[in-house]
């Protein structure tokens, strides 16, 4: 039998710089929902100080109420777009997922036997490197053969990584990653050490703001193939479901839609329906 009591480990509280109550982190969920859709639950509490402390100090304020004042002012309009840049999340690599690329590849070439234009919208482009893996994708899948015109629309809420991917340069060591041979072959080294993406590339890659949960998007055309992986984890069912709702008319009757490895939407099977892993494609009414 223990003799001793449970050792009782006191909470620590950390010294923040600013205030940061719950009823500022309250209003702060409030409109990440209401100008990206963005689900923030209570644990995010800390992560949501970390990234926007630096807005409080370069803009002088006291702290996050006086930062969410601002933003509710009409001279805070221009900073709304720092404040969603800020909160949302741009984890990504070169062929992330690796397993969806073979599936568009063959799609495609099955597509290229009836059309000679192929369109793919990938819509959660973050800083650029799943638009270029598409991209190449698509230039290997015909090789040297005579191939179709083929065009990415890369759209993303954050402006700042929109830019990066325009620019098309990353850091030696991602470049790296990508597989065997593809970075000579699509990437130009440049004089710091750094890989920018061949003109190939870039010209057939259009780099556009787009916020999801906006309406109407700025998009005028159907679409072979749809990405949005791992974006739609940060919306509750309801938004999931419209945007969803949205993509449908936006897919031709035969594209493919590809999400994340953790997102399931079998709540929409009257729009689409589970192809094969994490692939779907319309319900045929």
């Amino acid at each position: 039998m223990n003799k001793f009591p449970p050792l009782e480990i006191p909470k620590v509280e950390f010294a923040r710089e600013f205030p940061f109550s719950d009823s500022d982190f309250e209003r702060i969920r409030k409109l990440i929902y209401r100008e990206a859709g963005i689900s923030l639950n209570p644990s995010k509490k800390d992560m949501v100080y970390g990234r926007l402390v630096r807005r409080i100090r370069e803009l002088k304020l006291t702290g996050f109420a006086a930062y969410v004042d601002f933003l509710e002012s009409a001279g805070g309009k221009r900073e709304f777009e720092q404040f969603v840049n800020a909160l949302t999340t741009n984890l990504t690599f070169f062929f992330r997922e690796e397993h969806h690329f073979p599936i568009l590849s063959e799609h495609l070439k099955h597509k290229a036997a009836s059309s000679n234009e192929l369109t793919i919208w990938c819509a959660a482009s973050s800083t650029g490197e799943e638009p270029y893996s598409l991209a190449i994708t698509a230039l290997e899948a015909f090789g040297g053969a005579a191939r179709p015109n083929i065009s990415v629309l890369a759209t993303d809420l954050d402006t700042s990584v929109l830019e990066t991917g325009r620019q098309g340069i990353y850091p030696a060591d991602k470049v790296s990653k990508l597989p065997h041979g593809y970075a000579n072959k699509y990437f130009d080294k440049q004089s710091d050490g750094s890989f920018q993406a061949k003109p190939i590339l870039r010209n057939m890659i259009t780099f556009q703001r787009l916020n999801l949960v906006e309406s109407p998007w700025q998009v005028r055309r159907q679409f072979d193939a749809i990405f949005c992986r791992n974006v739609m984890i940060y919306f509750d069912r309801d938004t999931q479901f419209a945007i969803l709702k949205r993509f449908a008319p936006l897919l031709k009757d035969d594209g493919l839609l590809f999400v994340g490895h953790s997102e399931n939407f079998y709540f929409a099977s009257d729009y689409f329906h589970l192809r094969g892993k994490t692939v779907y494609e319309h319900t045929k009414k």
